[in-house]
């Protein structure tokens, strides 16, 4: 996924792998094994390309950036904490950086909303009390 990523980061900036390359601070070669799925760039210099673009490194990992639409720079307080599997009894496993963000524990209620116009699906915390209008 990485690999997609950086060229289709690179494509969009319309920068050659020279000028990505120099941008940070690697050789061209480096840029062309990322692109190819040879090699991958260690962590800071993911952080560095994540920072550059303001995605985060989640995205810039597992999301298929040139497939979708996805809007790079993030509003504030809007995140994308990256993908999940579905298990085979419908278990999901929310992101740790998700759970820290909306303070999410174990126990938790956790409403799940869809738009099938949309195609969408999402969950949103609740307390009982709040849902029914006694908070």
């Amino acid at each position: 996924m990485i690999d997609a990523n950086i060229r289709y980061l690179r494509k969009k900036d319309a920068v050659s792998q020279e000028e990505f390359a120099e941008r940070f601070g690697v050789s061209r070669q480096s840029v062309s094994k990322w692109e190819s799925g040879e090699s991958a760039p260690d962590i800071t210099k993911c952080l560095e390309i994540a920072q550059y673009y303001d995605i985060s490194i989640d995205a810039l990992v597992s999301i298929p950036l040139g497939e979708q639409d996805v809007k790079l720079n993030t509003s504030e307080g809007r995140y994308i904490f990256g993908m999940v599997k579905v298990g085979d009894r419908g278990q999901v496993v929310i992101p740790k950086h998700a759970r820290e963000v909306f303070k999410i524990k174990a126990g938790d209620r956790l409403m799940v909303m869809g738009d099938t116009a949309k195609g969408g699906i999402a969950l949103a915390k609740i307390s009982i009390g709040r849902f029914i209008g006694k908070e």
